[in-house]
């Protein structure tokens, strides 16, 4: 899928993601494997860890029959894939495949020299495409998977009508979304989603709602709220202390604006306008 067919939000979300200021702080801070809220063992435990500690948690959450037989290929589609991280963690079982669903070509050129490098790359599909308009066949995944990313899209009921369309009956969909708490109206997260460019966040009552709309039930939300606090603290922290570092490949201006975008992610978590957690949701059987 060419960039020029995106939607508006999914252009913009992938125009950030191209660029060489954020290409080099997600590659630095985070280590260009999981990009995404991890969680955290302690305040000071490397983001690194904690990420992929997030990766072990959602993966937990996918039951049989999806996993369960260890002679059948299972097919699990990422939305939002980034660099891949999560996709080669599944992919250490040999009768998985992922089909990598990613706006960012960036990100997907990074995405595809890893696999290549870890020998996976017969497993993992990586598409140029949104996850609004996913091009794979109607119930051919076993298990639908998302991590912080659908936040970026502009019609989110659009992406859990996918997420549906997308899994076989009985198949699950587990997901983190950084969220606005439920009541919490938008004009209160402005500064948020201005640094974002959208209208507003989902929720968790929002998302159920969705999901009841397109045939998915919410089977689990779990509410790690504290660790969304957390996770932008320690990225925070780290710009902090690696300024003098990153400045060398990352441009002044957006390490700024990027602290400052931090800061109101953990002012938002901290007076309870922000919630984050994991969850479920299943496609009910015909």
């Amino acid at each position: 899928m060419a960039e020029a067919a995106f939607s508006t939000a999914a252009s913009t979300a992938a125009g950030y993601y191209n660029s060489h200021d954020a290409d080099r702080f997600y590659a630095e801070i985070w280590g260009g494997e999981d990009i995404h809220i991890g969680l955290y063992n302690s305040e000071t435990e490397p983001i690194a860890a904690a990420s992929r500690r997030t990766v072990e948690a959602l993966a937990s959450l996918i039951q049989a029959p999806q996993m369960g037989d260890a002679d059948k290929e299972r097919c699990i589609v990422d939305l939002g894939s980034g660099y891949g991280g999560a996709a080669r963690q599944l992919c250490k079982n040999s009768k998985v495949k992922v089909e990598a669903i990613n706006v960012s070509s960036v990100e997907n050129a990074r995405h595809r020299d890893l696999n290549l490098a870890a020998g996976l790359d017969q497993q993992i599909h990586v598409h140029n495409a949104s996850f609004e308009a996913v091009p794979l066949g109607d119930e051919s995944a076993d298990v639908v998977w998302s991590q912080d990313a659908i936040l970026h899209s502009g019609d989110r009921q659009q992406v859990m009508k996918e997420a549906a369309r997308l899994l076989k009956p009985g198949g699950v969909m587990v997901m983190t979304d950084p969220m606005a708490c439920d009541g919490v109206p938008s004009a209160s997260l402005s500064a948020i989603l201005e640094r974002i460019h959208l209208t507003d966040l989902g929720s968790p009552a929002r998302y159920k709602s969705w999901a009841n709309n397109v045939g998915l039930h919410r089977e689990i939300w779990d509410d790690r709220t504290p660790m969304l606090i957390r996770h932008y603290s320690r990225v925070r922290d780290e710009l902090k202390q690696r300024h003098d570092e990153l400045k060398q490949s990352i441009s002044s201006e957006y390490l700024t604006k990027m602290n400052e975008g931090l800061k109101h992610w953990i002012e938002g978590g901290n007076s309870g306008r922000l919630c984050w957690g994991l969850m479920r949701y299943r496609k009910l059987e015909k």
